[in-house]
């Protein structure tokens, strides 16, 4: 009987994965006309990509990356759940590329509405468009949709796994199958009888799986509990292996060097002095950079930074300055998209009190902890890659073209990822490792970025401007106008991925903008994309990360100018729009104290954003610590609509939080002379251990839909912390980093 690791490695490697007196389960009903990757041999069964159940016992092949939300733990729980096993009988491994693990969440998120408003039908209707990412080859992880996506799959593929078994044992002891039960991976019969699940996988595998109802929530043994996750062994004791980790048989090291002006070319080089370096074996010409192949990583570093190297100009502005000057430029052209437009913002009301403002928010990079890296073994018919990312399919067709193969020539083994935030969803190094690769035939290279290569050679946060007009009247807001200025994401990604150009308005560039769950009766919100050609990507939470500080911040100001609470100036809003949004506001409100009071040297801010189907407020209490600002302490309530796993719900949030406020105190990419000034965590700051606030976390479950975790943690951050500034201070923060402006505790 095979094991899981020889199953896995066979599922992986070969690409045709044998899978010994085992049966599989699961997609059944939503991706029947997708190949399953899960091919078997001669005596060996496999019905569908998800769930495998053999003599090692029940695995499943998970087709979302396990970057550090939890994913492996609550997809192995929506199984179990199912198929009535405990979750630590549960083997959880990454699927290969495969349009069977298409995820259908991401379709149906990017229906232009509002989001937390939609009726029925359009919800429905975004579940049944999911089905869409099969045909794309949607495989990816992002979007904080795993939950959304995995949530009722991965129950069908429990519940009819858990069903086609009793079949095999009523089939084999001459009963009906409603009179059989299942517990503990055992299907029960009236008499005593009790058949393991591996006993019965063989004869399950010759059935046409059984289609089964889910059980009811008052039914549920594991979901809506906090669960141990199943990758902390793994990464407690260091044993977890992550993309820098991979090691093969006679494997080379590599570093790169591109040109420090994205996006430019290069005229030449001299490697001379790497050349002469003992343990330097190969300098690459990478086209637009170079490469060094060496027998330790260390070595490659050191060898490529000696290369001498004529870049090129950059393609855009060479100073930050004129890049924001360029950004602002796309204000003189029409909106490329306007998705709110309600009353007449062109008409002051009468009586009310007219507020403007403008916002500057830098690039960002993704600061992955774990350097980009991937390894790649050309075999001249065959291309295997492993790599932490987060888009396998994307990742495999790219490769391909490189190598000069088709998709099915070409196995990507996923790793764990030590950070993505969106870094991942790119695959420029992997087709550079592929590239190399490609060099040394039947020769695994493992490539690794540099942290200064990684961090100058990001896809940014794209560096944005907003203009803001509003007005105030008997204590509430009566007017909102808001224009953003910012290059795409989606139009560079489309045309990386695709060569295509972007159709149509940009929701992403407005989420968060057009669609906060506030009751102003005039409100326009407008979308200016900037042609600015610095490499922009998804960074997490995207474009609600910006355009969650433009419409809070502003909100406080207008709050402040017509002498309410803000507190009660945001609930008021609130609660005319959306109750879920009002009840997280509510939440923090309670947790905190909230009473609109703070004594001298305190400060508190309020923020609630929503994004990704979930509405997050967070109150940030700051304190002045000897002339310095330390962040005291921070209170987040959040509704998911339903928490699968309230702890992990909680700790993404908590994660969400930091990761924002980082950018917020100290984060920002500058360019001189067209190159990137930042190079590692010195120049690019994060919070640390002993500057993290204290933090409180609700989760709440009132809202209809299912929302997400991963990102919507980040977006009220910012914002939050720049109104508790404001209230300690008096000084409206209106550009990030607030490190410039403000003496924040380091």
């Amino acid at each position: 009987m095979a094991s899981i690791a020889k199953i896995a490695r066979r599922s992986f490697l070969i690409g045709s994965a044998a899978i010994v007196g085992g049966v599989a389960f699961g997609a059944y009903y939503v991706s029947r006309p997708a190949p399953n990757p899960l091919k078997p041999g001669k005596g060996e069964a496999a019905l569908n990509p998800f769930v495998l159940i053999d003599q090692q016992g029940v695995t499943l092949f998970a087709p979302r990356a396990e970057m550090g939300q939890g994913v492996k733990t609550t997809w192995a729980a929506l199984i179990a759940e199912e198929l009535d096993v405990e979750l630590n009988a549960v083997r959880v491994l990454h699927g290969p590329a495969a349009a069977a693990y298409y995820n259908s969440a991401f379709i149906g998120d990017a229906l232009p509405n509002r989001g937390y408003n939609v009726s029925d039908f359009q919800h429905a209707l975004g579940e049944v468009l999911g089905v869409l990412g099969k045909t794309l080859n949607l495989q990816g992880t992002g979007g904080s949709t795993s939950m959304k996506d995995g949530y009722s799959r991965m129950r069908h593929a429990g519940a009819s796994a858990r069903e086609t078994l009793k079949q095999a044992a009523a089939n084999r002891l001459g009963v009906d199958r409603d009179q059989l039960t299942t517990a503990n991976g055992r299907v029960q019969a009236p008499d005593g009888t009790s058949l393991s699940y591996s006993e019965l996988a063989e004869e399950a595998a010759g059935l046409d799986p059984v289609k089964a109802e889910l059980r009811p929530k008052s039914e549920w043994r594991l979901l809506g509990k906090s669960q141990p996750r199943i990758d902390m062994v793994e990464k407690s004791t260091g044993t977890a292996e992550f993309g820098i980790d991979v090691r093969q048989p006679g494997m080379k090291f590599a570093s790169v060097r591109m040109n420090p002006r994205l996006g430019a070319g290069m005229n030449g080089f001299d490697a001379t002095e790497a050349q002469s370096m003992p343990g330097v074996e190969q300098i690459v010409d990478m086209g637009n950079g170079v490469a060094v192949v060496a027998s330790n990583t260390w070595l490659a570093m050191q060898a490529v930074e000696a290369i001498e190297v004529d870049w090129q100009q950059a393609p855009y502005p060479p100073e930050t300055d004129q890049v924001f000057a360029r950004i602002a430029e796309a204000f003189d052209d029409k909106p490329n998209s306007t998705m709110r437009d309600d009353g007449d913002v062109d008409q002051l009301p009468e009586g009310a009190s007219e507020i403007s403002a403008e916002y500057q928010l830098p690039y960002l990079a993704h600061a992955t902890m774990e350097p980009m890296n991937a390894t790649a073994l050309y075999e001249g018919d065959k291309l295997i890659l492993w790599c932490g990312n987060q888009m396998p399919t994307f990742t495999q067709s790219k490769c391909a073209a490189e190598a000069g193969l088709e998709s099915e020539q070409v196995d990507v083994h996923t790793t764990y990822l030590g950070g993505g935030y969106g870094r991942r969803v790119e695959f420029d190094y992997s087709v550079l490792a592929t590239r190399l690769a490609k060099q040394m035939p039947g020769v695994p290279v493992q490539l690794t970025w540099s942290r200064e290569e990684d961090m100058r050679h990001d896809f940014y946060r794209p560096g944005a401007i907003a203009r803001m007009r509003g007005a105030v009247k008997d204590g509430t807001a009566v007017l909102m106008d808001g224009k953003v200025a910012a290059a795409s994401p989606v139009a560079q990604v489309m045309d990386r991925i695709a060569g295509l150009p972007a159709a149509g308005p940009d929701k992403v560039h407005v989420e968060g903008f057009f669609n906060p769950p506030y009751a102003i009766p005039n409100f326009r919100m407008s979308g200016h994309l900037s042609d600015v050609q610095i490499p922009v990507g998804f960074w997490r939470s995207v474009g609600n990360s910006f355009n969650g500080f433009f419409v809070e911040s502003f909100l406080d100001e207008m709050a402040h100018k017509a002498g309410s609470d803000p507190m009660e100036f945001r609930l008021a809003l609130a609660r005319k729009e959306w109750a879920p949004a009002a009840g997280v506001l509510e939440a923090v409100k309670e947790m905190s104290g909230w009473t609109g009071q703070t004594p001298d040297g305190v400060g508190r801010g309020v923020a609630m954003c929503y994004s990704f189907g979930t509405p997050v407020a967070e109150v940030i209490e700051v304190v002045d610590e000897a002339g310095s600002i330390r962040i005291k302490k921070a209170w987040i309530a959040c509704d998911m609509g339903l928490a699968l796993d309230p702890e992990t719900v909680k700790a993404q949030m908590f994660g969400g939080m930091a990761y924002g406020l980082s950018a917020a105190c100290f984060g920002e990419i500058t360019f001189a002379g067209g190159d990137v000034e930042q190079g590692n965590f010195p120049d690019y700051e994060a919070l640390r251990m002993h500057t993290m606030p204290q933090t409180e976390v609700r989760v709440l479950e009132t809202q209809k839909h299912l929302g997400g975790a991963g990102e919507p943690g980040t977006p009220p951050a910012a914002p939050a912390l720049a109104n508790a500034i404001f209230d300690l201070t008096g000084k409206r923060p209106r550009r990030l980093p607030l490190m410039h402006d403000f003496d924040l505790l380091v």
